[in-house]
């Protein structure tokens, strides 16, 4: 498990703990070491709408996205120097199911990471290039549907769709999205303090679309450990300003925070979250619905609550719940939930099975729209 952890991390967050975690390693002559590693899985998706709504079976990728993971290594001048770049491929044929159309020329392939890392002798680090944000980054690291479907979205478009699930995407957390930014973090250890500039987004409603300084993005962990038992506390925050013309106009300044605690005790491991915004929309960051007329931004706010037993040496259960909802005028506008539980069991050293069963609902009330997931298949990290 712990190799899959620090794969993981590597994976998201380009942290120093990927070298270890990699499959595949060579020193190169020049001094510098080539590393190669990443996942691949597989999952039978069952949807069903309830009041006898349609259903859908597909076989698809996951939460998180197959991995082919490239990196070089090396010293010079006294600072530790990278290269990182990841191929993020699905196996999804999408919706049409039509081998002698567009699907027949492969599935999506998302290049999600390409960005250079400079590391500096008091332990801290500056990574600039394209890769996860710091705003929510532990809201997803910390979600047990990671290493396996969680919720899908209701809906053939999403049923059916190319992507990956969703996990608990608009249903606890926003997506922190990959993006271009130049960042530094702190020696890691303890506590840790990453802050970075990241390339602004227009807005995915109304007319703001001139973004004339770069968003601004910080994190910060502390993580304790006391025998047998540990502990993780993080905060983070978002600030972004957006006018609606090249010079003059109106301006806007989105923000968010978000916050959360991790809990080892022994077997069992707790995580609660949660997060509050204005301007920043409902599950992808800054994709719609910032705008509620005017110059008047939506609010939003989210999270989730999970516990996770070990009951076996290899086999883990969880369960979790969580929300997310977007507000016009203080008033809810639009609110999705869902309630999962898995079963999450190392078979190998790197194969991992899962089994998850996912109630996922959009709106308040027994009426609304709701469907039921059940999901079941392998990851297999390198």
């Amino acid at each position: 498990m712990k190799r899959l952890t620090l794969l993981l991390l590597g994976l998201t967050l380009g942290v120093s703990a990927t070298a270890s975690a990699q499959g595949l390693t060579m020193q190169m002559s020049n001094g510098w070491a080539f590393q190669f590693g990443g996942n691949v899985n597989a999952f039978w998706v069952f949807s069903k709408e309830t009041n006898s709504g349609p259903t859908n079976s597909s076989v698809r990728t996951g939460l998180l996205p197959a991995f082919a993971t490239f990196e070089a290594r090396g010293k010079e001048a006294g600072l530790n120097l990278a290269v990182h770049i990841g191929f993020a491929p699905q196996i999804n044929t999408g919706a049409e199911h039509d081998h002698f159309g567009p699907d027949a020329g492969g599935a999506q392939i998302d290049m999600r990471q390409v960005y250079l890392t400079i590391g500096f002798k008091n332990g801290g680090q500056i990574l600039a290039g394209r890769e996860l944000g710091l705003f929510d980054r532990q809201n997803i690291l910390n979600d047990m549907t990671l290493f396996g479907v969680g919720a899908v979205g209701i809906g053939a478009g999403f049923t059916q769709g190319r992507g990956t699930t969703l996990g608990r995407i608009a249903y606890g957390y926003l997506y922190p999205n990959f993006v271009s930014q130049i960042t530094y973090s702190t020696k890691p250890g303890q506590a840790q303090l990453s802050i970075g500039l990241f390339e602004p987004s227009v807005f995915g409603s109304g007319a703001y679309v001139f973004t004339k300084m770069p968003r601004v993005e910080a994190e910060f962990t502390y993580n304790q450990k006391s025998g047998k038992n540990n502990y993780m506390f993080w905060v983070g925050g978002l600030w972004q300003s957006t006018s609606n013309a090249a010079s003059g106009g109106s301006t806007v300044s989105s923000f968010g925070t978000t916050a959360g605690i991790k809990a080892g005790l022994s077997d069992l491991s707790v995580v609660v979250n949660g997060y509050i915004g204005r301007g920043l929309g409902l599950g992808l960051l800054f994709s719609g619905n910032e705008v509620v007329v005017g110059d008047t931004l939506s609010k939003s706010d989210g999270g989730y609550a999970q516990v996770m037993y070990k009951v076996g040496p290899k086999t883990n259960v969880g369960a979790s719940w969580g929300f997310s909802r977007l507000k016009f005028e203080d008033v809810v506008a639009t609110q999705f939930t869902s309630t999962t539980v898995g079963i999450y069991h190392q078979w190998t050293k790197s194969l991992k099975l899962v089994f998850e069963g996912t109630r996922e609902q959009e709106g308040i009330g027994a009426g609304s729209p709701a469907q039921v997931d059940i999901s079941g298949g392998f990851m297999l990290f390198y």
